[in-house]
């Protein structure tokens, strides 16, 4: 995809990050997307944990980027290591809650930059960001402490 055709938008101060992407895989999935979140093991384990602890009726579908193709094929979101680039087709919405810059980001539609209220996370974060805009991508900010 060019910078026209990917949006990027960056969501800060969330004060847990698992918790607000929790929230944003809720709706994404019930809005029919696919996604892929990026982040560190310890990240992606929390947020396991956590999409499993959802109710039944709210349980999101997910697994990890190595699980087996059927696994992958049924799986709304999928969650794989920050420095790792997206497994086989790409798709559409892409969340990272990782450090690091994503790889192939351009692959999809939406790229989504959730960000802690830490300090050095908001560093990182504005790394991030200057790396789109050199690269020509335009970008909307969330900023989730202003919604509170």
């Amino acid at each position: 995809m060019t910078p026209a055709a990917t949006e990027v938008a960056f969501h800060f101060g969330a004060p847990d990050k698992v918790a607000y992407a929790t929230r944003l895989l809720r709706k994404a999935v019930g809005a029919g997307a696919r996604v892929l979140v990026l982040g560190d093991a310890e990240m992606l384990q929390r947020l396991d944990a956590a999409l499993w602890g959802l109710a039944a009726t709210d349980f999101l579908p997910h697994c990890f980027a190595n699980a087996p193709a059927q696994a992958l094929a049924l799986s709304p979101v999928l969650m794989a290591d920050d420095g790792l680039g997206p497994p086989g087709d790409a798709p559409g919405v892409l969340v990272n809650l990782g450090e690091r810059m994503p790889l192939a980001f351009e692959r999809h539609r939406r790229v989504i930059e959730v960000v802690s209220t830490d300090e050095g996370d908001r560093a990182l974060a504005r790394q991030r960001w200057k790396t789109y805009t050199e690269r020509g991508f335009s970008i909307v900010r969330h900023d989730l402490q202003l919604r509170s």
